[in-house]
């Protein structure tokens, strides 16, 4: 069981948590995109192997965002970091 560091919360168990996927930037504005580019921008994703950033919800706590630095091999936390803000936590 993974023990991750909610950057608003501390510590808490992964049963509280939902992965959220790969952090992506939405083009903008999104009307003047094509299809395909609207279509890599939902689905396609480069599932590294080791490590990679991703997006994470407390969803069995304070319900909020965050971005998470982990090696998707090891499960190694390596920091985690509230959006926008600029913020390194854990």
């Amino acid at each position: 069981m993974l023990n991750i560091p909610c950057p608003h919360c501390g510590p808490r168990s992964e049963y509280e948590f939902q992965f959220g996927g790969e952090p992506a930037t939405r083009p903008i504005p999104a009307s003047e995109v094509s299809d395909a580019q609207w279509s890599d921008y939902l689905y396609a994703r480069t599932n590294i192997k080791g490590r990679n950033r991703e997006l994470w919800c407390h969803s069995g706590g304070c319900g909020q965002w965050f971005l998470m630095e982990r090696d998707t091999v090891t499960h190694e936390i390596f920091r985690t970091e509230t959006i926008g803000s600029g913020t390194i936590g854990a």
